[in-house]
This record gives structure tokens, sequence and C-alpha cells, in this order.
């Protein structure tokens, strides 16, 4: 990065008012070993837990039952950089856009292993028996999501198992665990775009949480003004236009820095107005709302008698 570029530090960047977001121990896609259901915290008389509660309390699910669920394969993204993932489905159906999706499938879980053309009529010989048996031709378990990108797809995967994805948040602080693969700084966007694309992905599938999450992330990355463009670009082209969560900070951001940033990325930011004019509108309105409250400002704090400058008297010679 050349010196003259300057850097936006991830504090306080984008959004004032953003909150951190931290991942509750209830957040819908963790999931939780070894949790047990509330019996109550009131005791009966003799001492125990009240039976009744006990005898209702719903089945605890382990770990081990979401791993019993048929394995969905999903097939992301396209080209060279098409690959075939899998996930267990008891846990993808958290998810609405999955449960709808899943919902085709069979409840037969069979598994065979093909020994002819097809699977009319497959053989399938169990150990231990002299006989052959026949098997019904098995449902394929598999989603496209062809349009998606790969590495937000995986995020959202690592968040589905663990609650989280890399690169996590340092308790404490507005920072990310270190990534040796990418550059401290976010000269090109990469970085605000790997969170904004598990942003979208988590609008498509429904999950609030994964959406705040990916959301605070994007306010722990150090950019440029060019890298925040292509963010810029990328949040106006794929959120909808009443999503202020992700679109008001980055109206924010520009507007409150947009006398420095113009000056490192002018051509860019003028091609991104006429790209997308909702984008310069929303700008603008935040630079005339913070004038006309400076104005309001000093009409209640006006300045003391003899402080002020003079406008330049025009000489009649």
């Amino acid at each position: 990065m050349s010196s003259a570029e300057d850097v936006y530090p991830a504090s306080g960047n984008r959004s004032e008012a953003q909150p951190d977001v931290e991942m509750a121990s209830g957040e819908e896609l963790v999931v939780e070993i070894g949790s047990r259901p509330d019996l109550g915290s009131a005791p009966a008389d003799d001492g125990l837990p009240n039976l009744e509660l006990v005898e209702n309390a719903p089945a605890r699910v382990t770990y081990i039952d979401y791993l019993k669920s048929p394995v969905i394969g999903l097939l992301v993204g396209q080209g060279d950089e098409q690959a075939l993932l899998t996930a267990h489905q008891a846990l993808l159906v958290r998810s609405p856009w999955f449960a709808d999706a899943c919902a085709k499938f069979s409840d037969d879980v069979s598994v065979g292993v093909c020994f002819s053309d097809g699977w009319s009529g497959v053989r399938w010989r169990w150990i231990g028996l002299e006989s052959w048996k026949l098997i019904p031709k098995l449902q394929e378990r598999r989603i496209d999501l062809i349009d998606e990108d790969l590495d937000a797809v995986g995020c959202f995967l690592e968040y589905l198992y663990t609650g989280d994805y890399f690169p996590r948040k340092i308790p404490g602080s507005r920072d990310l665990e270190a990534d040796a693969s990418v550059p401290s700084v976010d000269e090109t966007g990469d970085q605000l775009l790997k969170h904004a694309r598990v942003y979208t992905l988590g609008e498509m599938l429904h999950l609030p949480g994964l959406k705040s999450l990916a959301s605070s992330k994007i306010h722990c990355v150090n950019s440029t003004a060019k890298g925040e463009i292509a963010y810029a670009r990328y949040v106006y082209a794929n959120t909808q236009k009443d999503d202020q969560t992700i679109r008001a900070p980055v109206a924010n951001f520009w507007a409150t820095r947009s006398h420095m940033l113009r000056s490192e990325a002018e051509d860019e930011f003028r091609q991104m107005c006429l790209e997308f004019p909702q984008f310069g509108y929303d700008v603008l309105t935040r630079v005339l709302d913070e004038k006309l409250k400076r104005d309001k400002n000093d009409k209640t704090h006006p300045t003391a008698p003899g402080s002020s400058r003079k406008r330049p008297r025009q000489s009649g010679i």
C-alpha cells in the first residue's frame, strides 16, 4: 500500500453505533452437547424435582443424533471452483430454506453399493448371508447451490457445526484472529467481501444469527478506500433496499469520510454513484443531515461577539 493511501481501522469504522455481536449460548445453530432440559427451579415438598415435569421433558438430542441423520450432498459453485460438500440433514434443516429443500427427500435412508449399470434391480450381498437381496432404487440426496460462493458456504457449514467460522473475533477486542493467508490491511476488499457473502447467504437461508455474526466481523476489518468501494458495490448489488443493517453503515462510512476517500478513489467513487444512484442518495442525505445538525447547533450556541470572521468585502475600485 502506498504511503499516500490511508488505512481505515476497524475500530469505529462504518458505523459508530454498530454493537458487537457476541454468540450467545442459545444461538440457533449451536449444538450443545450434554445440555439438559429445565426441570423446574421450584422443588416439590419432598425436595425432589417435579415428577410431572420430568416425565414431560423433551428427550435430549445428542451430537450423535445429528451425525446419525442422512448425509446431504451440496453441489456448490461453477467451473473449476465447483465442489461437492456434505452435511448432515438434521443440522441443515435448522435453516428454513434447507428444511424446504430437504422435504422432497424420502424417509428411506438405505445405503447400497451399485454392482450393475444402474440402480434398477441392483443386488446387495449382505455379509454373512449366502443369498442375494434386491434393494429399491435409492433417491439421491443432493441440493444444488451452483450460484453460491464456495467459501461462504464453507463458512456456513463451519458455523452450522461449531457456532462460529474462521476468523473468529477475539474476546474483549474489535480484532479477528490472525490469518497468515491475507494481508493485515484489506486493500482489495476481499476480506470485507468474505463476510458480506456470508451475510447475504444467511439472508437467503433465513438465519439471522449468521447474518449478525458476519456483520459484526465486517466492522473488524482494516481497509482502504478502494477496498471499501468494492465492498459497497457488493452490498448495494446484493441486498434489499430496506436492509439498513448492512446498507446504513456503508452510507455512514462514506458520508463521514467522503472528503478523504474521494481523493484516494475518486474514479471508483464516481462510478459507484453512477452505477448505484441509491448509494449516492444515501451518502448525500447523511452529509446534508449532518450539515443541518451543525447549523442548528450553531444557532443554539452562537459564537461569542467579536470572534466571528467577516466576509471579505468586494472592492469598488
